[in-house]
C-alpha cells in the first residue's frame, strides 16, 4: 500500500489573501482545462501535449494554481500524475465552470452570429443612389449570408436612425458631422450646376458667380440634405429654390424637362452630360466641395458587416 501524501498546510502554498477580488482567487480557464486534463489523462505531459503547451509551462501552471489556492492538486511520480483528494474535488468544481464557459461561450456566438446576419444602412441620396450599390455587391461576395436593408434620406434623417438604433452605419454629404456621431471620411465630392441645352445658360461664355447664381431661382434638393447645406453654405444662405424635392434623381428629371437649372452632385450627371442632354454651367469664386462620410454613434466602432462594408468604401 503506497503511502498516503502528508496532510498540506495552507499557508505553504497560497499567496492569495482571502479578502482578494474573485479574479485573483479562481484559477483562469487555461488552468482549470490543464486540471481537468491531467484527471483524464493520468500524466501532465500527455496533458500538456493535448494542450498545445510544454511539460515546464504546464507545471508551473499547476504549482501556480496551487498557490492560488492553497492546496496541493496533484502528486507527481515516475509513473505519472495522480490527484489529490482536494484535487479531485477541485477538479469536479473545475468542470462545472469549463461546462459554463463552454455555453457562455456558444451563447455569445449566437449573439453574434445574429448581428452578422443583417445589416441596415441609412444613406443620404446621393450615396444611396451612386455609390452604395457598388459598394452592396462587393460586401455581398465578402458576405453572402448577410442581408442588408438600405434607408434612404438626407442627411439628418440619417443622424436620426443611427443615433434612435434603426441602423448599423451611416453614409452623409454635408459639411459637418451631426451630433452624437463618429465619422471617417471616404470619398470627396463636387457640386455642380447644370441645366437642359435649351436654357439661356447653357449658351453663355462668362462664368456664372455667386450674386447670379443666389438670385436665380433653382431646383433645389430639401433643406437637410448635404447637397442643400453645401450650396447655402457658398451662398451664405441665400439660395432660392424654383422645386424642392427630396431626391437626387427628382432634381435631375426636372433639369433635364427644362424646368430650370439644377445643383446635383457631379457623381449623378454623368451620363447625363455625356449625352449632352445636360450642360454643365462654369462657375466663378464659388467652392462647392464636399467630404463624403461614414457615420456611426459616438464610441460604437463598427464590427461584422458595418466594418466590413466600411473597409470597402475606402478599398
Amino acid at each position: 500500500m503506497s503511502p498516503s501524501p502528508s496532510p498540506v498546510d495552507p499557508a505553504e502554498f497560497s499567496d492569495t489573501p482571502p479578502g482578494a477580488p474573485l479574479a485573483h482567487r479562481v484559477p483562469d480557464l487555461g488552468a482549470l482545462e490543464l486540471l481537468l486534463a491531467v484527471a483524464r489523462l493520468g500524466s501532465l505531459g500527455r496533458a500538456a501535449r493535448e494542450l498545445g503547451i510544454t511539460q515546464p509551462a504546464a507545471s508551473s501552471r499547476v504549482r501556480s494554481m496551487e498557490r492560488q489556492l492553497g492546496v496541493a492538486l496533484v502528486d507527481r511520480s515516475p509513473r505519472g500524475s495522480r490527484l489529490t483528494d482536494a484535487g479531485a474535488l477541485v477538479t469536479d468544481w473545475a468542470r462545472r465552470i469549463v461546462e459554463a464557459a463552454e455555453a457562455f461561450d456558444a451563447g455569445a456566438q449566437a449573439l453574434r452570429d445574429r448581428r452578422d446576419s443583417r445589416l441596415r444602412v441609412a444613406a443620404s441620396m446621393t450615396i444611396a443612389e451612386y455609390l452604395l450599390p457598388g459598394w452592396l455587391i462587393a460586401l455581398r461576395s465578402a458576405r453572402p449570408d448577410t442581408a442588408v436593408s438600405l434607408l434612404a434620406g438626407n442627411s439628418t434623417v440619417v443622424a436620426e436612425r443611427l443615433l434612435s438604433g434603426e441602423a448599423d452605419l451611416g453614409f452623409v454629404e454635408g459639411l459637418t458631422v451631426p451630433s452624437g456621431l463618429d465619422s471617417a471620411v471616404i470619398a470627396h465630392d463636387r457640386l455642380i450646376v447644370v441645366t437642359a441645352p435649351g436654357h439661356p445658360w447653357a449658351r453663355r461664355r462668362k462664368p456664372l458667380g455667386a450674386p447670379e447664381l443666389a438670385a436665380t431661382p433653382l431646383i433645389l434638393r430639401e433643406e437637410g440634405s448635404g447637397t442643400r447645406q453645401v450650396l447655402d453654405a457658398a451662398l451664405g444662405g441665400l439660395a432660392r429654390p424654383l422645386i424642392e424635392l427630396s431626391s437626387t434623381t427628382a432634381v435631375k428629371a426636372s433639369a433635364v424637362s427644362g424646368a430650370g437649372p439644377a445643383v446635383l452632385s457631379e457623381l449623378a450627371v454623368g451620363e447625363e452630360l455625356a449625352a449632352r442632354r445636360l450642360v454643365e454651367i462654369p462657375l466663378a469664386e464659388v467652392r462647392l466641395r464636399r467630404e463624403l462620410r461614414a457615420v456611426w454613434p459616438t464610441g460604437h466602432r463598427p464590427t461584422g458587416p458595418a466594418r466590413d462594408l466600411l473597409s470597402l468604401t475606402r478599398a
